[in-house]
């Protein structure tokens, strides 16, 4: 049984300011919005009236955290707020923030879950957890995948703008080889692309080992460019197919995490 002063010293470890945290619901309401809003609609997005809305503005506009237009009497994330995200952004490990993730993806599934990166030569495993049960798989931090056979290829393939990927197959290649494989490949792009774009994910059924499936999801920065690619592989006794099930699900869920966490956005196209 916990003693009273035991007691108490958790208590005021978790101590919060209310106020802070009520105010706080307004900068959130700003950062999710596309533009610049009015006190009305800013103080109802944040959940409280107007009235009480404005001193928290006040407030945040003497510390450059808002500013108001003057013509229009909007509000829009200011300076102060700007500098905040930048240094946030700058601080920012990419592989750092999603080793938790990672590993809560593997908990949660028990397949061989993997991190890459686009590389000099192409997809390139950085972190590896291996599954709970034995897949005999040739992958280890440091490996570079196919571009087009492997699921985690096919979700950089896929979200990458076409220049730096002709760019990436370049490579030693020069650009008419790069030009002459995607022209190629174009149908297997296309596929990627609308898998991506429907469902989230890409997936790989069978290829390049048979009985091997897996789902893979882009994690965008803050440039909407892919910064990593997540990745979920296993015996396809153990890893379902369907777009709709868990694992599926659960790597695209994992993905969006560390693109919130790197303040990043899928683009609207590829």
């Amino acid at each position: 049984m916990k003693t009273t002063a035991v007691a108490e010293h958790e208590d005021k470890s978790q101590r919060a300011v209310q106020s802070v945290e009520v105010g706080g619901r307004l900068l959130l309401a700003l950062a999710e919005s596309d533009s610049d809003l009015g006190l009305k609609e800013l103080a109802a997005r944040a959940g409280m009236s107007p009235s009480r809305a404005h001193p928290y503005l006040v407030s945040y506009s003497r510390l450059g955290l808002v500013e108001q237009d003057a013509a229009t009497g909007r509000y829009e994330l200011g300076p102060a707020a700007l500098q905040i995200g930048l240094a946030c952004l700058r601080r920012l490990d990419p592989l750092r923030a999603a080793e938790p993730v990672l590993r809560e993806l593997q908990a949660d599934t028990g397949h061989t879950v993997a991190l890459a990166v686009w590389g000099n030569f192409g997809p390139t495993v950085v972190r590896l957890i291996e599954a709970r049960q034995p897949l005999h798989v040739a992958m280890r931090v440091g490996t570079v995948l196919s571009v087009w056979d492997t699921a985690t290829g096919r979700a950089f393939a896929a979200a990458l703008a076409a220049d730096r990927l002709a760019e990436g197959i370049a490579g030693p290649l020069g650009d008419l080889a790069a030009s002459e494989a995607l022209r190629d490949r174009a149908a297997e792009l296309e596929q990627a692309r609308d898998e991506l774009t429907r469902h989230g994910t890409v997936r790989s059924l069978g290829r390049p080992i048979p009985g091997v499936n897996s789902f893979s999801a882009p994690v965008f920065d803050q440039d909407g460019a892919p910064a990593l690619v997540i990745t979920a592989t296993d015996h396809q006794d153990r890893l379902a197919s369907a777009w709709s099930g868990h694992s599926a699900r659960a790597v695209r869920e994992a993905a969006a995490r560390i693109s919130t966490r790197l303040g990043g956005f899928a683009p609207t196209s590829a």
